[in-house]
């Protein structure tokens, strides 16, 4: 998996943007089920060029489609779109669906990935009971869990339990939607000569995130990519640690707490 992920969330113009993002560098697009732009996401894929097994693609299934045959229904859909004989990563989007729903869920990527259909299963806005009731129910574990993670919403509990158990940790809002005008993000994005969102990607980066920044901006997308020749100082992640917030530093859904 590539340490860097483009997100395609709310994006408009996927197909531009996602060619942009392979030309700027970026091997691995994180799309949904219910961002329905999954084709769009296929289509750049083939254009671009570029050869299927050099890309890491995922996609998700939401809530309201959990379910094991409903499910297995589901990956067909999204390699029909796509227009791909395999997905990279299949993600559970949310916990929403209750303990049964999930399970269910989780068995059916499982048998997905046996037939060959999605080479790896991963599991979103997944708290610690969650990954926990994967646990109980004697499954593989989720090879990713992506939740959101910046500096304001370090999740440090749910991070801390996926080093324990090898569960790689995705971030989304790496880059809190624009909002980052905070004083010490400033501060250290002029020190590096750099803009503050090269500087919280970096942050995410160091600390052994997969960030997944999103942008419809081709300026944006391709400076969201040139993060591999600067490294933040010991005192500047640590500044950035102590801006930590909790769940009120949380700026989308973040499901984790879901019963």
């Amino acid at each position: 998996m590539p340490l860097l992920g483009f997100g395609v969330y709310q994006n408009f113009t996927t197909r531009t943007s996602v060619l942009e993002a392979l030309r700027a560098g970026f091997r691995h697009v994180d799309s949904a089920q219910a961002y329905r732009n999954e084709a769009a996401v296929g289509e750049a894929v083939r254009d671009s060029g570029i050869d299927r097994g050099e890309l890491f693609i995922t996609t998700k299934c939401i809530s309201k489609n959990h379910g094991y045959d409903s499910t297995l229904k589901g990956v067909d859909e999204s390699l029909a779109k796509f227009g791909f004989e395999y997905i990279d990563l299949f993600l559970i989007h949310d916990p929403y669906s209750g303990s049964e729903r999930r399970l269910a869920t989780y068995r059916a990527l499982q048998d997905a990935r046996d037939a060959g259909k999605i080479r790896s299963i991963g599991v979103s806005n997944y708290g610690i009971k969650h990954l926990e009731e994967i646990a109980d129910a004697k499954y593989d574990m989720p090879a990713v869990n992506q939740i959101e993670l910046h500096p304001f919403c370090q999740q440090r509990p749910i991070v801390d339990y996926c080093r324990e158990h090898s569960i790689v940790v995705q971030a989304y809002c790496p880059i809190m939607r624009g909002k980052m005008d905070h004083p010490i993000i400033q501060t250290i994005a002029q020190n590096h000569g750099r803009d503050a969102a090269q500087v919280l990607l970096r942050w995410s980066l160091q600390k052994g995130f997969v960030p997944l920044p999103k942008s419809a901006t081709p300026e944006r997308i391709r400076s969201n990519a040139q993060l591999y020749d600067f490294e933040l100082e010991l005192e500047e992640m640590e500044q950035l640690d102590g801006l930590d917030r909790g769940k009120e530093g949380s700026i989308s859904w973040n499901p984790v707490d879901a019963p």
